[in-house]
């Protein structure tokens, strides 16, 4: 069960789901804050013919030790928010409590 303050995640088995609000063009690749039901990342990619998601995926791979085949964009392709799954993540991140 998941609480006000988490709702932006959720396990599904061994499968990690984050609901994230991206932000393209940023100054840096980063972690954002939580903000209602949707954790912000800030990303350098431009939102420009899919790089922004590739770069994305990139991104969550690092931090969650997993390949990038392991990242998948469940929805929200060519919109700000997002819906990925992580499939069975190697490593969580600290802003990410553990199971």
């Amino acid at each position: 069960m998941t609480t006000p303050a988490d709702s932006w995640y959720r396990w599904e088995g061994q499968d990690l789901l984050l609901s994230l609000r991206v932000q393209p063009r940023a100054s840096a690749d980063t972690i954002g804050e939580v903000s209602g039901d949707s954790l912000k990342i800030r990303l350098t990619a431009p939102p420009v013919e899919g790089r922004a998601n590739a770069h994305l995926r990139r991104f969550l791979a690092k931090l969650f030790a997993v390949p990038q085949s392991r990242i998948e964009l469940v929805s929200g392709e060519q919109a700000r928010l997002k819906r990925v799954r992580i499939q069975t993540p190697g490593r969580l991140p600290d802003f990410i409590p553990p199971r």
